[in-house]
């Protein structure tokens, strides 16, 4: 990896697995959805709420035990909106090598105490 910031580092727990014996994709978007949204939030300085996925695509399984680190970057800043890039990694075991599981594209929209999307002030 770059020198990027790692948004969440989070460690699955076998309470998060799938059928399959792998982590379930439902936990990881998840964990996508709080990552994107900090980092959209602190862009916004106010709430934000998810409005869309615009791409998802899952490259490997993670496995229980698996370091998981999230990195989210903003791609766009609307009127409203923030569009933020998200990319998973998993290191396994013992020798720690990251390789990518999970990249997906978060739409997030600011919003008022009313909860309505409102401006984004530059």
């Amino acid at each position: 990896m770059t020198d990027r910031r790692v948004t969440i580092r989070a460690v699955p727990q076998p309470a998060d697995l799938n059928v399959n014996g792998n982590i379930f994709g439902g936990w990881v978007l998840s964990q996508m959805d709080l990552a994107g949204a900090a980092v959209a939030k602190d862009r916004a300085k106010c709430a934000v709420a998810t409005v869309a996925v615009n791409s998802m695509k899952f490259h490997r399984p993670i496995e229980v035990g698996d370091l998981v680190s999230i990195y989210a970057d903003i791609e766009k800043v609307g009127r409203t909106s923030i569009t933020v890039a998200i990319e998973v990694f998993a290191a396994s075991g013992m020798t720690a090598t990251e390789h990518k599981v999970t990249e997906g594209c978060y739409v997030f929209v600011a919003v008022d105490e009313a909860g309505q999307p409102k401006a984004i002030v530059s």
